[in-house]
């Protein structure tokens, strides 16, 4: 008997920006703390274009990825000049993510493995995760309860609990996080 593969995922890892030279090559944002890793020659990257263009759903070889001024280029096989670089720009890449693939970091999981997770907070349910904004100064949950949402610091004093595998995670809020507080004005 075989046993099912594991559900897929596809993980967003940059943007282009802009054509850079006159050879192919492309700068990029990055959306990956990886990227040495990740941006190798033969990975292949899902293209998110407009559908117009004829990148849509279409998939990318890394031909080469180096740093130039501290900014990640990268050519791509089959593009050879600065004209056809061009029609890539603003395009997304996406990499199919298994997962079953163990991370380097315990304490560490992607956005599609938080949300819809149940919020627990003294042992009850209060909500759950909406979505997750990534912030210069730390990552917020987005937490939907009822009609309104509630942004948590994803902090491990106020989020000391991550259990995917039991569908939850664990807060320890600060008073007036999830509540109003009661004027001291008297």
């Amino acid at each position: 008997m075989v046993a099912a593969a594991s559900p897929k995922n596809q993980l967003r890892v940059g943007r282009v920006l802009k054509a850079h030279g006159l050879k192919g090559a492309l700068k990029l944002e990055l959306y990956t703390d990886d990227p040495d890793g990740r941006f190798v020659p033969g990975a292949s990257f899902t293209l998110q274009a407009p559908e117009q263009s004829r990148w849509h759903r279409q998939t990318v070889t890394v031909r080469e990825f180096r740093w130039m001024n501290a900014s990640p280029v990268i050519f791509f096989e089959g593009i050879e000049d600065r004209t056809e670089a061009e029609t890539l720009v603003k395009a997304i890449l996406w990499v199919d993510h298994q997962d079953d693939q163990a991370s380097a970091e315990p304490d560490a999981w992607y956005d599609h493995q938080l949300i819809g997770l149940d919020v627990v907070r003294d042992g009850t349910a209060v909500g759950s995760i909406a979505r997750v904004e990534h912030m210069p100064a730390q990552d917020l949950l987005i937490v939907k309860i009822g009609e309104r949402e509630v942004m948590v610091p994803f902090v491990s004093a106020i989020v000391p609990e991550v259990d995917p595998a039991g569908c939850r995670v664990v807060i320890t809020p600060p008073a007036g996080l999830f509540e109003e507080l009661a004027d001291d004005d008297q």
